[in-house]
């Protein structure tokens, strides 16, 4: 009974499906930290500075409950607290993360594809069967 399900495991795991979907994950995770990183890093940045000054998103909230005198009145130190708050700063950069992975997603689907239609080989056109063409010699002297 065990080694009918290892087998069958085994028989699942290896399939391509499987393994390319793993693969998947596993870069989709890495390339997560990269669009945060540019979020953060490259695109925060230059928003704040076209604003005319330093803006993080991620500290634009309000406060729904009753701060005690001795938290700051920071995203963190709330959030620690347990203060509930409405974080829409947290919404946008997570927001601009999702519209530029989605961007970048769509340019990598856009040259895989059209490096597949380039890799593609047309197919030879068959040659025609020798009694289709004896057919249409006789039609042809038929017509004249």
């Amino acid at each position: 009974m065990a080694s009918n399900i290892m087998k069958e495991f085994r028989a699942f795991a290896v399939k391509g499906n499987v393994i390319d979907l793993a693969v998947g994950v596993i870069i989709g995770g890495a390339f997560g930290k990269i669009v945060d990183s540019l979020v953060n890093d490259i695109v925060m940045p230059l928003i704040s500075t076209l604003l005319g000054g330093r803006i993080d998103f991620t500290n634009l909230f309000i406060v729904l409950g009753t701060v005690p005198d001795n938290v700051p009145r920071t995203f963190d130190a709330l959030k620690r607290a347990g203060i509930p708050i409405f974080a829409y700063g947290n919404f946008i950069t997570i927001s601009i993360n999702f519209i530029l992975l989605a961007f970048v997603i769509f340019q990598m689907v856009k040259i895989v594809n059209k490096i597949r239609l380039q890799d593609e080989v047309p197919k030879p056109i068959p040659p025609t069967p020798e009694d289709i063409i004896l057919l249409r010699e006789i039609r042809d002297s038929l017509r004249k």
